[in-house]
């Protein structure tokens, strides 16, 4: 069988013209999220025929080898469920009911905490913090502007809060691409990354209680809330019970679709073909992020025979000296691929085969890696002021608030970076949960 000729570094200039064609467009345009990442991997693919050595009939193989990959098959299998699951879910009102219930609880000198709280579970249970803000953020806004309290700071607690759930979501597309790419499963990931983030979401809970005890908001009570139905949030309820338990995904997912579409079914809100119509429009909601991962996983197999991955490790070698330093190199790499393109689920899609072979090669856990480039991603792309969910954010405030008015506010991420570095620097993670001591030796290599 035909190979792709070793071009060592050169072989990465096709992932260069995927990621600076994607940047370019979204500075030249003012919107990262103008041209479709998918389009931009082509372009990126149709290079790789073009500049790296060897024959076609071994780039087609390399390409296709790499897209039918069985965890990047896996992958967009459960991209296409968990889309049908937040569709269906949403459908029956599911969205509505968790806003409404979560407000009818809060006080109103604690509505900064009630946000991240409610922010964190919706954020969980729907695997976007995309959608967790485009639901609170309008209700957000009108609230401070009724209350008087401090519009930076709600939306400060509704970024925290949206971007804990995007982190640990088992539906959430960074928490599938980072347990594929890494083969691990999706309950191991999630008890090392609620070390780090929940650690965190309490120190941050504990800052805005304490803000709220210094408040003096306007109003007494907040507006009532209407449609409150448990039975139309149960559905999110077993999906995270389910998922916390170790059931298998694509269990947890179909049971949580049926679920979605038994409640819609006894309410009235869905018909049999409503419901089918319904779980087909998630499929199609996961279009883009499935195309991305087929044939950035394409691409991939392409640049890796080409020599392109060991050159990165060879590189990444020369700066990473042990267990730790390994880590924290693995973070500032999907750290800084996300700052570039401004979209987490890409960047760890395009950096986890790297952080898999630099974890293989220096002994870190896999379930911790894929903790580790879900966090370091879900930080910054928080952060970016052009990232999609500051801009939604800013655009419900009106001009109300700038993007360096919010930063200050937003605890949770910067507290979430503090503890990630604690995983990294210290063996409280491998010592309570992972309990594999071995793994604080690094791999010897030849070279």
């Amino acid at each position: 069988m035909d190979h792709i000729k070793k071009t060592g570094g050169f072989a990465l200039v096709p992932f260069a013209v995927f990621v600076l064609l994607f940047l370019g467009a979204g500075i030249v345009l003012d919107d990262f999220y103008a041209l479709p990442s998918p389009v931009a991997v082509v372009c990126g693919i149709i290079a790789a025929f073009i500049l790296l050595k060897g024959s076609i009939n071994a780039k087609v193989e390399a390409l296709v080898r790499g897209c039918g990959d069985s965890q990047i098959i896996t992958m967009c299998i459960i991209y296409l469920l968990a889309g049908a699951f937040a569709v269906v879910s949403g459908a029956i009102g599911g969205v509505e009911a968790t806003v409404n219930l979560g407000l009818l609880y809060i006080p109103v000198q604690y509505l900064a905490l009630g946000v991240f709280i409610l922010a964190s579970f919706l954020s969980t249970a729907t695997g976007t913090s995309v959608g967790a803000i485009v639901a609170l953020g309008p209700i957000v806004v009108g609230l401070a502007t009724q209350s008087g309290l401090p519009l930076p700071l709600l939306l400060g607690a509704l970024l925290g809060g949206a971007m804990f759930g995007d982190n640990l979501s088992i539906i959430s597309d960074t928490t599938i691409a980072a347990t594929q790419t890494q083969d691990c499963q999706m309950k191991d990931k999630f008890k090392v990354n609620i070390l780090i983030a929940g650690p965190a979401a309490l120190l941050t809970i504990a800052l805005l209680l304490f803000t709220g005890l210094q408040s003096a908001p306007v109003l007494d009570v907040l507006p009532a809330a209407q449609d409150i139905s448990l039975l139309k949030i149960a559905p999110y309820l077993l999906v995270l019970f389910l998922a916390i338990y170790g059931v298998n995904v694509f269990a947890v997912l179909v049971l949580g679709i049926l679920a979605s579409g038994a409640v819609g079914l006894a309410s009235g809100e869905l018909d049999l073909l409503l419901f089918s119509k319904k779980v087909y429009e998630g499929f199609t909601s996961m279009t883009e992020i499935f195309l991305l991962s087929m044939l950035t996983g394409g691409l991939a197999e392409m640049v890796r025979e080409a020599g392109g991955i060991q050159f990165l490790l060879n590189k990444a070698n020369r700066l990473i000296h042990g267990y730790k330093s390994s880590q924290l190199g693995i973070g500032l790499l999907v750290a800084s691929v996300n700052a570039a393109i401004a979209n987490n689920t890409v960047s760890i899609v395009v950096t986890g085969p790297v952080a898999k072979e630099i974890g293989h090669r220096y002994q870190v856990q896999k379930q911790k890696i894929a903790a580790l480039i879900d966090i370091f991603a879900c930080i910054v792309q928080g952060l970016l002021p052009y990232g999609a969910q500051m801009l939604i954010m800013l655009n419900f405030a009106g001009g109300k608030v700038s993007f360096v008015e919010v930063l200050p506010y937003a605890w949770y991420l910067y507290l979430l970076l503090f503890c990630a570095l604690v995983a990294i620097f210290t063996p409280l993670v491998d010592r309570i949960l992972l309990r594999e001591p071995q793994a604080l030796q690094p791999v010897k290599t030849a070279g």
